[in-house]
């Protein structure tokens, strides 16, 4: 089954080379089959990275395939910033973004772990390669929505695979791990909604929001429920502005009732199950009520050996890293299951603070955006970047959404990276 991975591996890589050279191809039209589209080359290559970062490729002893196809990807979206004719649009978001990644390079400067530093880089990297890479090629929105569907239909394939028992042994390590995928699957709802209030009203957009709603739900993944629940509030605050307070409001207190009346929910969230919402009313829930499953441990631990002491600037990139995979320490866990920890600890609060205003620009960029444009396809890209911004910035609470960056923190960027192409376009 790993050969299996090298060979999807290469043919995915062949078919994007051949495609980031070609001159042009045919496609059907994203919203009407009978039609044919003619994407040039670089547009073609967008469709299918954007479209494929769901397959992780990767198997016990295949570890390696997933770091050789995110530099491979990483190179071929560096090279094809010079083969597409238009420049990328630079923002703020963009400056942020590189001066970030100048920091962590700097981090390997001090780093007891070079090689460790360079794998979390290069995780760090690809949202912005994708970003600028989807800036400079996307100005029709036939491709956005062509790459938006696409999207979609490989997020349909895996969610076919892992709700139906028995069929995922028939593809091992071809898609992300089930906590990867849910997170993958917040901006694929809010694409569907806004799909729904942008498009063409389709009932279909609206059930399919509510299908990649649902797994983070059924699998009892609080993080990705967190996420789900901050993307959806900020859309229809993007939608309905202070209109949109009673919704987020209602929002907000079904999921509180959830919280304490789904069992399964209640289970995962308290280590006692007998904490009331009677309890929460009177402030009596600390801290200790909450069933971490070590996190919060781990956490300290973590912080105490990289962090105090070292606030602003860490212990260096890759610190973390290379400290879980050569120490068995909290059963073996390999990842500290917070990207703000690791990033605390490898690169201290300057990182923190340049990483979550990377993520606020965006979301204020967009909305920016979206007020003040009439075309419904760069509203409809506005929305979706933004909003599924807010749910993965929180996700990073408690969740390695950064090494699942493929398939994750990719969705949010390059949704922004082609809202800033058709802008441009539309000015």
């Amino acid at each position: 089954m790993n050969l299996l991975n090298y060979l999807y591996f290469i043919i995915i890589t062949g078919f994007g080379i051949k495609f980031l050279f070609q001159r042009a191809g045919k496609v059907c039209h994203p919203l009407n089959k009978e039609l044919m589209l003619s994407f040039d080359g670089p547009e073609l290559f967008w469709t299918l990275t954007f479209s494929t970062g769901l397959l992780a490729l990767s198997a016990p002893g295949a570890l390696d395939l997933m770091a050789i196809r995110l530099l491979v990807l990483e190179s071929l979206c560096l090279i094809g910033l010079f083969v597409v004719k238009r420049k990328p649009v630079w923002s703020a978001v963009s400056i942020f973004y590189l001066l970030y990644i100048a920091w962590l390079l700097i981090g390997l400067s001090y780093s007891p772990a070079p090689a460790y530093g360079f794998r979390v880089i290069l995780k760090y990297l690809y949202p912005l390669c994708i970003m600028l890479f989807a800036s400079a090629v996307v100005r029709d929105g036939e491709v956005f929505l062509k790459a938006g569907l696409c999207a979609r239909w490989v997020a349909i394939v895996c969610l076919i695979f892992f709700i139906v028992p028995g069929i995922n042994i028939l593809v091992p390590g071809v898609f992300w791990y089930s906590t990867a995928c849910a997170i993958h699957f917040i901006p694929i709802c809010i694409f569907s909604l806004a799909l729904y209030f942008y498009g063409r009203k389709n009932k279909k957009d609206l059930l399919y929001a509510v299908i990649f709603a649902m797994p983070c739900f059924l699998w009892v993944f609080r993080t990705s429920i967190m996420g789900i629940i901050l993307a959806v509030m900020t859309f229809f605050y993007f939608r309905y502005r202070m209109k949109s307070l009673p919704i987020i409001i209602g929002i907000m207190l079904l999921s509180v009732i959830a919280v304490f009346t789904i069992p399964s929910l209640k289970e995962k969230m308290f280590k006692n199950g007998d904490v009331t919402i009677e309890q929460l009313q009177e402030g009596k829930i600390s801290k200790d009520n909450i069933n971490s499953n070590a996190r919060f441990a781990m956490w300290e631990h973590l912080q105490n050996r990289f962090y105090t002491n070292k606030q602003l600037q860490g212990s260096g990139t890759g610190s973390v890293q290379n400290y879980m995979y050569t120490h068995r320490i909290f059963g073996g866990l390999k990842v500290p299951h917070s990207d703000y920890i690791q990033m605390l600890c490898d690169n201290g609060i300057i990182a923190v603070v340049i990483y979550i205003l990377i993520g606020i620009t965006l979301i204020i960029h967009t909305l920016s955006v979206y007020n003040h444009t009439y075309s419904s396809v760069v509203r409809l890209c506005a929305i979706t970047a933004g909003s599924s911004m807010a749910g993965l910035l929180l996700t990073l609470y408690s969740d390695n959404v950064v090494n699942y960056s493929m398939a994750t923190l990719s969705m949010p960027l390059g949704f922004y990276g082609m809202m800033l192409g058709l802008n441009k376009q539309d000015k």
